[in-house]
Protein backbone atom coordinates (compact mmCIF):
# COMPACT_ATOMS: atom_id res chain seq x y z
CA UNK A 1 0.00 0.00 0.00
CA UNK A 2 1.08 3.71 -0.49
CA UNK A 3 0.89 6.26 1.56
CA UNK A 4 0.60 9.96 0.41
CA UNK A 5 1.31 13.47 2.39
CA UNK A 6 -0.16 16.41 0.16
CA UNK A 7 0.63 19.56 0.49
CA UNK A 8 -1.50 21.83 3.24
CA UNK A 9 -4.48 24.12 1.72
CA UNK A 10 -5.10 25.98 4.78
CA UNK A 11 -3.76 29.05 4.64
CA UNK A 12 -0.61 30.02 6.76
CA UNK A 13 -0.44 26.19 7.52
CA UNK A 14 3.60 25.41 7.35
CA UNK A 15 3.94 21.60 8.92
CA UNK A 16 3.93 18.55 6.66
CA UNK A 17 2.80 15.13 7.47
CA UNK A 18 5.79 13.45 6.44
CA UNK A 19 9.29 13.92 6.46
CA UNK A 20 12.19 12.29 4.90
CA UNK A 21 13.25 10.56 8.24
CA UNK A 22 9.34 8.75 9.16
CA UNK A 23 9.41 7.89 5.30
CA UNK A 24 12.33 5.71 5.79
CA UNK A 25 10.93 4.34 9.00
CA UNK A 26 7.08 3.86 7.03
CA UNK A 27 8.83 1.84 4.37
CA UNK A 28 10.87 -0.56 6.74
CA UNK A 29 6.92 -1.33 7.72
CA UNK A 30 6.30 -2.22 3.82
CA UNK A 31 4.59 0.61 2.56
CA UNK A 32 5.79 2.93 -0.19
CA UNK A 33 5.91 6.67 0.33
CA UNK A 34 4.65 9.25 -1.90
CA UNK A 35 4.47 13.57 -1.30
CA UNK A 36 3.51 16.35 -2.91
CA UNK A 37 5.96 18.58 -4.99
CA UNK A 38 7.05 21.19 -2.49
CA UNK A 39 4.70 20.02 0.85
CA UNK A 40 7.59 20.29 2.63
CA UNK A 41 9.10 23.53 1.21
CA UNK A 42 8.10 25.48 4.42
CA UNK A 43 9.42 23.00 7.06
CA UNK A 44 12.63 23.23 5.02
CA UNK A 45 12.17 19.51 3.81
CA UNK A 46 13.12 19.88 0.34
CA UNK A 47 12.28 17.66 -2.40
CA UNK A 48 15.28 16.66 -3.00
CA UNK A 49 15.39 15.31 0.72
CA UNK A 50 12.60 13.19 0.13
CA UNK A 51 14.25 11.66 -2.95
CA UNK A 52 17.03 10.40 -1.11
CA UNK A 53 14.49 8.98 1.30
CA UNK A 54 13.29 7.35 -1.25
CA UNK A 55 9.91 9.12 -1.69
CA UNK A 56 7.88 9.15 -4.59
CA UNK A 57 7.11 13.10 -5.63
CA UNK A 58 4.20 13.83 -7.15
CA UNK A 59 3.27 17.34 -9.30
CA UNK A 60 0.08 17.44 -8.53
CA UNK A 61 -2.42 16.63 -5.12
CA UNK A 62 -4.78 15.46 -7.78
CA UNK A 63 -2.43 12.72 -8.92
CA UNK A 64 -1.36 12.05 -5.08
CA UNK A 65 -4.91 11.29 -3.89
CA UNK A 66 -5.58 9.29 -6.77
CA UNK A 67 -2.57 7.10 -6.18
CA UNK A 68 -2.46 6.86 -2.54
CA UNK A 69 -4.46 4.36 -0.80
CA UNK A 70 -3.38 6.01 2.77
CA UNK A 71 -3.51 9.91 3.20
CA UNK A 72 -1.39 11.37 6.07
CA UNK A 73 -2.42 15.13 6.54
CA UNK A 74 -2.10 18.06 9.04
CA UNK A 75 -5.21 20.02 9.13
CA UNK A 76 -8.84 18.65 8.33
CA UNK A 77 -9.70 18.03 4.59
CA UNK A 78 -11.16 20.60 2.65
CA UNK A 79 -14.92 20.21 0.99
CA UNK A 80 -13.05 19.16 -2.06
CA UNK A 81 -10.23 17.00 -0.47
CA UNK A 82 -13.28 14.68 0.82
CA UNK A 83 -14.66 14.34 -2.13
CA UNK A 84 -11.37 12.85 -3.62
CA UNK A 85 -11.93 10.31 -0.67
CA UNK A 86 -13.63 6.34 -1.79
CA UNK A 87 -13.96 3.28 0.05
CA UNK A 88 -10.46 2.38 -0.31
CA UNK A 89 -8.62 4.92 1.05
CA UNK A 90 -7.86 6.00 4.89
CA UNK A 91 -7.56 9.54 5.73
CA UNK A 92 -5.36 10.04 9.06
CA UNK A 93 -5.01 14.20 9.98
CA UNK A 94 -6.56 16.29 12.82
CA UNK A 95 -9.88 16.08 12.20
CA UNK A 96 -12.02 17.93 15.63
CA UNK A 97 -15.38 15.81 14.98
CA UNK A 98 -17.25 17.37 17.82
CA UNK A 99 -17.03 20.73 15.56
CA UNK A 100 -16.87 19.05 11.82
CA UNK A 101 -19.94 17.12 11.72
CA UNK A 102 -21.42 17.84 8.24
CA UNK A 103 -17.82 17.04 7.09
CA UNK A 104 -17.34 13.65 8.99
CA UNK A 105 -20.71 12.68 7.46
CA UNK A 106 -19.31 13.47 4.14
CA UNK A 107 -16.46 11.46 4.62
CA UNK A 108 -18.38 8.25 6.12
CA UNK A 109 -20.69 8.52 3.14
CA UNK A 110 -17.60 8.32 0.91
CA UNK A 111 -17.03 5.09 2.40
CA UNK A 112 -13.41 6.28 3.87
CA UNK A 113 -11.85 4.95 7.28
CA UNK A 114 -10.73 8.33 8.94
CA UNK A 115 -8.28 8.23 12.03
CA UNK A 116 -8.84 11.48 13.78
CA UNK A 117 -5.03 12.60 15.70
CA UNK A 118 -6.70 14.79 18.21
CA UNK A 119 -9.14 11.53 18.96
CA UNK A 120 -6.22 9.66 20.04
CA UNK A 121 -6.75 8.13 23.76
CA UNK A 122 -5.21 9.59 26.22
CA UNK A 123 -3.63 5.98 27.75
CA UNK A 124 -0.18 4.88 28.52
CA UNK A 125 0.36 3.07 25.11
CA UNK A 126 -1.44 5.19 23.19
CA UNK A 127 1.60 8.39 24.27
CA UNK A 128 3.90 8.27 21.52
CA UNK A 129 1.17 8.66 19.16
CA UNK A 130 -0.28 11.49 20.92
CA UNK A 131 -0.28 14.78 18.65
CA UNK A 132 -2.35 16.89 20.72
CA UNK A 133 0.23 17.19 23.45
CA UNK A 134 3.21 16.89 20.59
CA UNK A 135 1.89 20.17 19.52
CA UNK A 136 0.57 21.67 22.98
CA UNK A 137 4.26 21.38 24.28
CA UNK A 138 5.57 23.38 21.14
CA UNK A 139 2.57 25.57 21.58
CA UNK A 140 3.70 26.16 24.94
CA UNK A 141 7.39 26.63 24.22
CA UNK A 142 6.62 29.27 21.29
CA UNK A 143 4.40 31.23 23.07
CA UNK A 144 7.27 31.90 26.45
CA UNK A 145 9.41 32.73 23.35
CA UNK A 146 6.45 34.99 21.57
CA UNK A 147 6.26 36.87 24.87
CA UNK A 148 9.98 37.65 25.42
CA UNK A 149 9.87 38.52 21.75
CA UNK A 150 7.40 41.77 22.75
CA UNK A 151 8.29 42.27 26.08
CA UNK A 152 10.99 44.91 26.90
CA UNK A 153 13.14 43.47 29.21
CA UNK A 154 14.96 41.11 30.06
CA UNK A 155 13.24 37.63 31.49
CA UNK A 156 16.05 37.23 34.30
CA UNK A 157 17.23 39.54 36.93
CA UNK A 158 20.96 41.26 36.12
CA UNK A 159 22.69 43.89 38.14
CA UNK A 160 25.04 45.70 35.90
CA UNK A 161 26.82 48.75 36.13
CA UNK A 162 24.66 50.16 34.39
CA UNK A 163 21.82 49.45 36.97
CA UNK A 164 19.58 46.61 38.62
CA UNK A 165 16.89 44.55 35.71
CA UNK A 166 14.69 43.16 38.23
CA UNK A 167 13.56 39.47 36.85
CA UNK A 168 10.20 39.04 35.05
CA UNK A 169 7.62 37.66 36.56
CA UNK A 170 5.45 35.36 34.55
CA UNK A 171 2.01 33.05 35.07
CA UNK A 172 0.87 30.23 33.35
CA UNK A 173 -2.63 29.74 33.77
CA UNK A 174 -3.10 26.20 33.25
CA UNK A 175 -0.65 23.57 33.47
CA UNK A 176 -1.58 20.61 30.83
CA UNK A 177 1.56 19.84 28.24
CA UNK A 178 1.15 23.30 27.17
CA UNK A 179 1.68 24.90 30.41
CA UNK A 180 4.29 22.76 31.48
CA UNK A 181 6.25 23.35 28.66
CA UNK A 182 5.93 27.10 29.19
CA UNK A 183 6.53 27.13 32.85
CA UNK A 184 9.85 24.86 31.99
CA UNK A 185 10.61 27.31 29.41
CA UNK A 186 10.02 30.36 31.30
CA UNK A 187 12.14 29.40 34.79
CA UNK A 188 15.19 28.15 32.54
CA UNK A 189 14.97 31.81 31.55
CA UNK A 190 15.22 32.88 34.68
CA UNK A 191 11.93 34.30 35.20
CA UNK A 192 10.08 34.14 38.09
CA UNK A 193 7.64 31.91 37.49
CA UNK A 194 3.58 31.59 38.79
CA UNK A 195 1.43 28.32 37.79
CA UNK A 196 -2.13 27.83 38.76
CA UNK A 197 -4.57 24.76 37.39
CA UNK A 198 -7.95 23.66 38.79
CA UNK A 199 -6.52 19.67 39.38
CA UNK A 200 -4.54 19.69 42.99
CA UNK A 201 -2.37 17.27 41.25
CA UNK A 202 -0.23 19.39 39.30
CA UNK A 203 1.35 21.29 42.09
CA UNK A 204 4.15 18.92 42.66
CA UNK A 205 4.82 18.72 39.23
CA UNK A 206 4.61 22.48 39.09
CA UNK A 207 7.05 22.83 41.89
CA UNK A 208 9.65 20.50 41.07
CA UNK A 209 10.20 22.52 37.89
CA UNK A 210 10.73 25.80 39.82
CA UNK A 211 7.50 27.39 39.62
CA UNK A 212 5.31 28.93 42.10
CA UNK A 213 1.96 26.93 42.34
CA UNK A 214 -1.04 29.26 43.27
CA UNK A 215 -3.04 28.12 45.88
CA UNK A 216 -6.77 29.40 46.46
CA UNK A 217 -7.88 30.01 50.22
CA UNK A 218 -11.12 27.83 48.64
CA UNK A 219 -12.29 24.48 49.94
CA UNK A 220 -13.89 22.51 47.53
CA UNK A 221 -13.53 18.70 46.64
CA UNK A 222 -11.77 18.97 42.61
CA UNK A 223 -12.20 16.43 40.72
CA UNK A 224 -8.74 14.38 39.44
CA UNK A 225 -7.52 15.18 35.83
CA UNK A 226 -6.60 11.37 35.21
CA UNK A 227 -10.51 10.69 35.77
CA UNK A 228 -11.19 13.22 32.86
CA UNK A 229 -8.23 12.25 30.53
CA UNK A 230 -5.99 13.99 31.76
CA UNK A 231 -8.14 17.34 30.82
CA UNK A 232 -9.28 19.80 33.59
CA UNK A 233 -13.10 19.56 34.51
CA UNK A 234 -15.17 22.48 34.63
CA UNK A 235 -15.42 24.31 37.75
CA UNK A 236 -18.64 25.25 40.08
CA UNK A 237 -19.77 28.96 39.95
CA UNK A 238 -18.17 29.58 43.22
CA UNK A 239 -14.97 28.13 42.32
CA UNK A 240 -14.74 29.84 39.45
CA UNK A 241 -15.54 33.27 41.23
CA UNK A 242 -12.53 32.81 43.97
CA UNK A 243 -10.66 32.03 41.17
CA UNK A 244 -10.89 35.65 39.43
CA UNK A 245 -10.59 37.12 42.77
CA UNK A 246 -7.13 35.58 42.84
CA UNK A 247 -6.29 37.02 39.52
CA UNK A 248 -7.27 40.46 40.31
CA UNK A 249 -4.80 40.19 42.59
CA UNK A 250 -1.98 39.09 40.83
CA UNK A 251 -2.67 40.68 37.61
CA UNK A 252 -0.72 44.27 38.85
CA UNK A 253 2.11 41.93 39.48
CA UNK A 254 2.45 40.19 36.52
CA UNK A 255 4.72 40.84 33.62
CA UNK A 256 3.19 38.04 31.13
CA UNK A 257 0.50 36.34 31.30
CA UNK A 258 0.19 32.59 29.45
CA UNK A 259 -3.41 31.38 29.41
CA UNK A 260 -3.38 27.57 28.47
CA UNK A 261 -7.17 26.93 29.58
CA UNK A 262 -9.07 24.91 27.37
CA UNK A 263 -11.35 21.84 27.72
CA UNK A 264 -12.28 19.91 24.15
CA UNK A 265 -15.20 20.37 22.39
CA UNK A 266 -15.99 23.37 24.49
CA UNK A 267 -15.64 27.59 24.21
CA UNK A 268 -12.29 28.61 25.99
CA UNK A 269 -13.56 29.74 29.77
CA UNK A 270 -13.32 33.46 30.41
CA UNK A 271 -10.13 33.59 33.25
CA UNK A 272 -8.63 36.93 32.12
CA UNK A 273 -11.43 40.00 32.58
CA UNK A 274 -10.97 43.35 31.33
CA UNK A 275 -10.51 44.74 34.38
CA UNK A 276 -7.65 42.32 35.00
CA UNK A 277 -6.07 43.97 32.04
CA UNK A 278 -6.59 47.29 32.64
CA UNK A 279 -4.83 46.47 36.41
CA UNK A 280 -1.48 45.66 34.48
CA UNK A 281 1.85 47.52 33.82
CA UNK A 282 2.41 49.01 30.38
CA UNK A 283 4.70 46.43 28.29
CA UNK A 284 3.36 43.51 30.00
CA UNK A 285 2.39 41.20 27.84
CA UNK A 286 -0.75 38.52 27.79
CA UNK A 287 -0.33 35.17 25.28
CA UNK A 288 -3.55 33.50 24.72
CA UNK A 289 -3.72 29.69 24.09
CA UNK A 290 -7.11 29.06 24.25
CA UNK A 291 -7.80 32.33 21.16
CA UNK A 292 -8.97 29.10 18.87
CA UNK A 293 -11.80 28.77 21.18
CA UNK A 294 -12.68 32.18 22.33
CA UNK A 295 -9.45 32.89 24.30
CA UNK A 296 -9.18 32.87 28.06
CA UNK A 297 -8.77 36.79 27.81
CA UNK A 298 -11.78 38.70 27.11
CA UNK A 299 -10.21 41.21 24.82
CA UNK A 300 -8.04 38.33 22.74
CA UNK A 301 -8.86 38.74 18.75
CA UNK A 302 -8.02 35.08 17.66
CA UNK A 303 -4.88 35.36 14.88
CA UNK A 304 -4.14 39.34 16.22
CA UNK A 305 -1.48 40.96 18.07
CA UNK A 306 -2.87 43.95 19.97
CA UNK A 307 -1.70 47.05 22.11
CA UNK A 308 -4.43 48.30 24.69
CA UNK A 309 -4.63 52.15 25.64
CA UNK A 310 -2.78 51.19 28.95
CA UNK A 311 -0.28 49.51 26.99
CA UNK A 312 -0.57 46.05 27.42
CA UNK A 313 0.19 43.89 24.14
CA UNK A 314 -2.32 40.58 23.58
CA UNK A 315 -1.32 37.87 21.29
CA UNK A 316 -4.13 35.76 20.13
CA UNK A 317 -2.04 33.46 17.44
CA UNK A 318 -3.18 30.24 16.61
CA UNK A 319 -0.61 29.20 14.53
CA UNK A 320 2.03 28.52 17.54
CA UNK A 321 3.45 24.85 16.66
CA UNK A 322 3.22 25.91 12.64
CA UNK A 323 5.31 29.37 13.78
CA UNK A 324 8.37 26.22 14.25
CA UNK A 325 7.32 23.67 11.29
CA UNK A 326 10.58 21.72 11.30
CA UNK A 327 10.16 20.57 14.72
CA UNK A 328 6.32 20.20 14.58
CA UNK A 329 6.44 18.62 11.49
CA UNK A 330 9.58 16.33 12.90
CA UNK A 331 7.30 15.47 15.81
CA UNK A 332 3.70 15.21 14.05
CA UNK A 333 5.12 12.74 11.50
CA UNK A 334 6.55 10.67 14.43
CA UNK A 335 3.10 10.34 16.43
CA UNK A 336 1.73 8.84 12.74
CA UNK A 337 4.75 7.05 12.07
CA UNK A 338 3.80 5.31 16.05
CA UNK A 339 0.32 5.03 14.82
CA UNK A 340 1.58 2.95 11.08
CA UNK A 341 2.86 0.81 13.30
CA UNK A 342 0.24 -0.29 15.21
CA UNK A 343 -2.20 -0.44 12.53
CA UNK A 344 0.47 -2.60 10.64
CA UNK A 345 1.80 -5.58 12.96
CA UNK A 346 2.85 -7.94 10.78
CA UNK A 347 5.04 -5.07 9.19
CA UNK A 348 3.67 -6.42 5.51
CA UNK A 349 2.82 -3.05 4.14
CA UNK A 350 -0.92 -3.57 4.38
CA UNK A 351 -3.45 -2.17 7.25
CA UNK A 352 -5.20 -4.35 9.57
CA UNK A 353 -7.91 -1.70 10.93
CA UNK A 354 -8.67 -3.58 14.05
CA UNK A 355 -11.57 -1.80 15.97
CA UNK A 356 -11.20 -4.04 18.92
CA UNK A 357 -7.77 -2.07 19.69
CA UNK A 358 -8.45 0.72 22.29
CA UNK A 359 -6.49 3.30 20.32
CA UNK A 360 -7.49 2.70 16.96
CA UNK A 361 -11.12 2.67 17.69
CA UNK A 362 -10.90 5.48 20.14
CA UNK A 363 -8.97 7.41 17.04
CA UNK A 364 -11.44 6.40 14.20
CA UNK A 365 -14.32 8.09 13.30
CA UNK A 366 -15.94 7.12 10.86
CA UNK A 367 -15.30 3.05 8.84
CA UNK A 368 -17.11 0.94 6.82
CA UNK A 369 -19.66 4.12 5.57
CA UNK A 370 -20.54 4.34 9.45
CA UNK A 371 -19.64 7.36 11.76
CA UNK A 372 -18.07 6.16 14.60
CA UNK A 373 -17.64 8.87 16.96
CA UNK A 374 -18.16 9.39 19.38
CA UNK A 375 -15.92 6.24 21.01
CA UNK A 376 -16.98 4.01 23.53
CA UNK A 377 -14.85 4.82 26.67
CA UNK A 378 -11.27 2.47 26.34
CA UNK A 379 -11.19 -0.49 28.01
CA UNK A 380 -7.93 0.76 29.79
CA UNK A 381 -8.11 3.62 31.72
CA UNK A 382 -6.15 6.38 33.57
CA UNK A 383 -6.89 5.57 37.39
CA UNK A 384 -7.93 8.63 39.42
CA UNK A 385 -5.93 9.10 42.52
CA UNK A 386 -7.61 7.60 45.35
CA UNK A 387 -7.92 9.94 48.26
CA UNK A 388 -6.34 8.53 51.05
CA UNK A 389 -7.55 9.62 54.65
CA UNK A 390 -4.82 11.46 57.41
CA UNK A 391 -4.71 9.04 60.26
CA UNK A 392 -6.34 10.85 63.28
CA UNK A 393 -3.43 11.96 65.51
CA UNK A 394 -2.96 10.19 68.74
CA UNK A 395 -3.16 11.67 72.12
CA UNK A 396 -0.28 11.43 74.52
CA UNK A 397 -2.36 9.32 76.91
CA UNK A 398 -3.76 7.04 73.48
CA UNK A 399 0.28 6.25 72.60
CA UNK A 400 1.05 5.30 76.24
CA UNK A 401 -1.93 2.92 76.13
CA UNK A 402 -0.77 1.70 72.77
CA UNK A 403 2.29 0.84 73.82
CA UNK A 404 1.27 -1.13 77.18
CA UNK A 405 -1.11 -3.23 74.66
CA UNK A 406 1.55 -4.03 72.36
CA UNK A 407 4.50 -4.61 75.15
CA UNK A 408 2.06 -6.89 76.84
CA UNK A 409 1.26 -8.99 73.51
CA UNK A 410 4.88 -9.26 73.09
CA UNK A 411 5.50 -10.49 76.26
CA UNK A 412 2.95 -12.73 76.67
CA UNK A 413 4.08 -14.47 72.90
CA UNK A 414 7.82 -14.70 74.29
CA UNK A 415 6.57 -16.57 77.44
CA UNK A 416 4.38 -18.77 75.53
CA UNK A 417 7.41 -19.48 72.95
CA UNK A 418 9.69 -20.01 76.21
CA UNK A 419 7.32 -22.37 78.03
CA UNK A 420 6.54 -24.67 75.11
CA UNK A 421 10.09 -24.43 74.19
CA UNK A 422 11.16 -25.68 77.53
CA UNK A 423 8.48 -28.18 77.63
CA UNK A 424 9.77 -29.76 74.53
CA UNK A 425 13.32 -29.79 75.84
CA UNK A 426 12.28 -31.94 79.16
CA UNK A 427 10.65 -33.77 76.66
CA UNK A 428 13.63 -34.79 75.29
CA UNK A 429 15.33 -34.95 78.11
CA UNK A 430 13.23 -38.14 79.06
CA UNK A 431 14.96 -40.38 76.84
CA UNK A 432 18.16 -38.31 75.63
CA UNK A 433 21.23 -39.50 77.39
CA UNK A 434 22.91 -36.37 79.42
CA UNK A 435 25.64 -36.18 77.15
CA UNK A 436 23.61 -35.19 74.42
CA UNK A 437 21.62 -33.16 76.13
CA UNK A 438 24.44 -30.56 77.30
CA UNK A 439 25.06 -29.77 73.93
CA UNK A 440 21.24 -29.34 73.05
CA UNK A 441 20.71 -27.15 75.69
CA UNK A 442 23.42 -25.07 74.57
CA UNK A 443 22.47 -25.16 70.87
CA UNK A 444 18.90 -24.31 71.73
CA UNK A 445 20.21 -21.51 73.74
CA UNK A 446 22.73 -20.34 71.02
CA UNK A 447 19.40 -20.27 68.33
CA UNK A 448 17.56 -18.53 70.36
CA UNK A 449 20.42 -15.76 71.03
CA UNK A 450 21.02 -15.30 67.36
CA UNK A 451 17.46 -15.18 66.76
CA UNK A 452 16.49 -12.49 69.23
CA UNK A 453 20.02 -10.55 67.87
CA UNK A 454 18.78 -10.67 64.03
CA UNK A 455 15.15 -9.86 64.93
CA UNK A 456 15.57 -6.80 67.09
CA UNK A 457 17.44 -4.93 64.30
CA UNK A 458 15.28 -2.49 62.46
CA UNK A 459 14.77 -3.53 58.83
CA UNK A 460 15.60 -0.37 57.18
CA UNK A 461 19.39 -1.09 59.18
CA UNK A 462 19.22 -4.91 57.87
CA UNK A 463 21.49 -4.48 54.91
CA UNK A 464 24.72 -2.71 56.56
CA UNK A 465 24.63 -4.32 59.74
CA UNK A 466 23.09 -7.61 59.24
CA UNK A 467 26.53 -8.23 58.00
CA UNK A 468 27.85 -7.35 61.42
CA UNK A 469 24.98 -9.13 62.95
CA UNK A 470 26.07 -12.54 60.79
CA UNK A 471 29.85 -11.50 62.15
CA UNK A 472 28.45 -11.91 66.08
CA UNK A 473 26.56 -14.99 65.49
CA UNK A 474 29.25 -16.85 63.91
CA UNK A 475 31.52 -17.50 67.03
CA UNK A 476 29.83 -20.78 66.36
CA UNK A 477 33.17 -21.33 64.83
CA UNK A 478 34.42 -21.82 67.93
CA UNK A 479 32.62 -24.55 68.54
CA UNK A 480 33.63 -25.59 65.03
CA UNK A 481 37.47 -25.67 65.94
CA UNK A 482 36.70 -27.85 69.23
CA UNK A 483 35.14 -30.79 67.49
CA UNK A 484 37.66 -30.51 64.57
CA UNK A 485 39.80 -32.66 66.31
CA UNK A 486 37.48 -35.05 66.97
CA UNK A 487 38.12 -38.94 66.47
CA UNK A 488 35.83 -39.67 63.86
CA UNK A 489 36.13 -38.78 60.62
CA UNK A 490 32.46 -37.72 59.83
CA UNK A 491 32.15 -34.60 62.78
CA UNK A 492 35.65 -34.33 61.65
CA UNK A 493 35.02 -33.23 58.40
CA UNK A 494 31.19 -31.07 59.30
CA UNK A 495 33.75 -29.45 62.09
CA UNK A 496 36.10 -28.06 59.15
CA UNK A 497 33.01 -27.27 56.91
CA UNK A 498 31.92 -25.36 59.68
CA UNK A 499 34.78 -23.32 60.10
CA UNK A 500 35.10 -22.80 56.20
CA UNK A 501 31.39 -21.18 55.98
CA UNK A 502 31.72 -19.45 59.42
CA UNK A 503 35.14 -17.78 57.84
CA UNK A 504 32.98 -16.61 55.26
CA UNK A 505 30.44 -15.21 56.89
CA UNK A 506 32.53 -13.17 59.10
CA UNK A 507 35.05 -11.67 56.40
CA UNK A 508 32.79 -11.45 54.13
CA UNK A 509 30.33 -9.48 56.91
CA UNK A 510 32.77 -7.79 57.34
CA UNK A 511 33.81 -6.46 54.26
CA UNK A 512 30.14 -5.73 52.77
CA UNK A 513 29.65 -3.57 55.99
CA UNK A 514 33.14 -1.77 54.97
CA UNK A 515 32.17 -1.08 51.33
CA UNK A 516 28.65 0.35 52.27
CA UNK A 517 29.70 2.73 54.89
CA UNK A 518 32.20 3.96 52.15
CA UNK A 519 29.41 4.85 49.98
CA UNK A 520 28.66 7.96 52.28
CA UNK A 521 32.10 8.93 52.79
CA UNK A 522 32.89 11.87 50.31
CA UNK A 523 36.21 10.60 48.80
Amino acid sequence: MKIGTPKEVFAGEARVAMTPDSALQLQKLGYDCAIETGAGAAAGFTDDAYEAAGVEVVKTAAALWKGADIIAKVRPPSDAEVKRLNGDKLLISFFYPGQNQELMEAAAKKGASVIAMDMVPRISRAQKMDALSSMANIAGYRAVIEAGNNFGRFFTGQITAAGKVPPAKVLVVGAGVAGLAAIGTSTSLGAITYAFDVRPEVAEQVESMGAEFVYLDFEEEQQDGAATGGYAAVSSPEFAAAQLAKFRELAPEMDIVITTALIPNREAPELWTKDMVESMKPGSVIIDLAAEKGGNCKLTVMDEKIVTDNGVTIIGYTDFPSRMATQSSTLYATNIRHLMTDLTPEKDGQVNHNMEDDVIRGATIAHEKEITFPPPPPKVQAIAAQKKEKPKELTPEEKRAQEIAAFKAQTKQQVTLIGVGAALVLLVGLVAPASFMQHFIVFVLSVFVGFQVIWNVAHSLHTPLMAVTNAISSIIILGALIQIGSSSLLITVLAAAGVLMASVNIFGGFLVTRRMLAMFQKS
